[in-house]
């Protein structure tokens, strides 16, 4: 399943913020390695540079495409690779690790923070940040169309959203049992969207890839599906004059070893 960084990129400000909003939380000093887990197209990854200019940062990505994008950002402080974040290995000089919306997609994710957690050295720090609107009309659309007659065929399987993400609780009490500090919280942003189906476009980026692929592999027309999708969507969130309003819901969770 191929990521597309140019959609990705289409709400790239509005992309941003939760990020932002993650790593401020961060009040690491001087890390030696920081890693940004599902670094995307690199761009949010090069800010981790910025923030803090003696360390090596390194982002990963499970997508080619993904990592072509962020390779001209690389230098010899900032690197990028594919991997898998399932399968990642935590090194022992990682002070930092942060991973921006990427965890969803990672089957057993719960896992692979119980691990970090425990290797974090002293002084170290864990940040993450989820999307929590799988409830929201525009997840709910998405599967109800995929499971109507004329979809369900195609597309069982397809979407998981049932064990996805879990609740703030249930990440506070993750980091808390791995003996971290932890800092939990959720917020939803309420994004402007403009144009002509704004909310389809947001959706093309992320969670409408495996429906898109799915049909594509199947030899069914994607617009199709699109076009009834679409039309769900324009209901649920009507155009206004001054823009699409558009609620975005998510989860955050810092986690910090004390220094020994």
């Amino acid at each position: 399943m191929k990521w597309d960084p140019i959609q990705y990129g289409r709400y790239a400000e509005e992309r941003a913020r939760p990020f932002l909003d993650l790593v401020a939380r961060v009040a690491a000093a001087a890390p030696r390695r920081v890693i940004d887990l599902g670094c995307g197209p690199g761009t949010l990854t090069a800010l981790l540079g910025e923030r803090w200019p003696g360390a090596r940062v390194e982002g990963i990505d499970a997508s080619p495409e993904m990592i072509a994008e962020a390779l001209p950002l690389a230098n010899p402080a900032l690197t990028f690779r594919v991997g898998d974040i399932a399968d990642w290995a935590m090194p022992a000089d990682a002070d930092v690790i942060v991973s921006n919306a990427a965890l969803q997609w990672v089957p057993g994710h719960r896992e692979v923070l119980r691990r970090c957690a425990r290797q974090l050295p002293a002084g170290g720090w864990l940040a993450f940040q989820l999307p929590g609107n799988f409830g929201s009309p525009s997840h709910q659309l998405m599967r109800e169309l995929a499971a109507s007659p004329r979809w369900a065929r195609h597309l069982d399987g397809v979407l998981r959203h049932h064990d996805s993400v879990g609740e703030p609780a249930e990440y506070a009490a993750l980091l808390l049992e791995a003996g971290l500090r932890a800092d939990v919280w959720e917020s939803t942003y309420l994004h402007v969207l403009g144009g002509t189906d704004p909310v389809l476009e947001w959706v093309r980026g992320t969670g409408l890839r495996p429906v898109l692929a799915a049909l594509d592999s199947s030899s069914q027309d994607p617009a199709d599906f699109e076009a009834e999708y679409a039309a769900a969507l324009r209901a649920a969130y009507p155009a206004t004059a001054r823009g699409t309003l558009f609620g975005f819901r998510r989860v955050f969770a810092v986690g910090n070893r004390a220094a020994s």
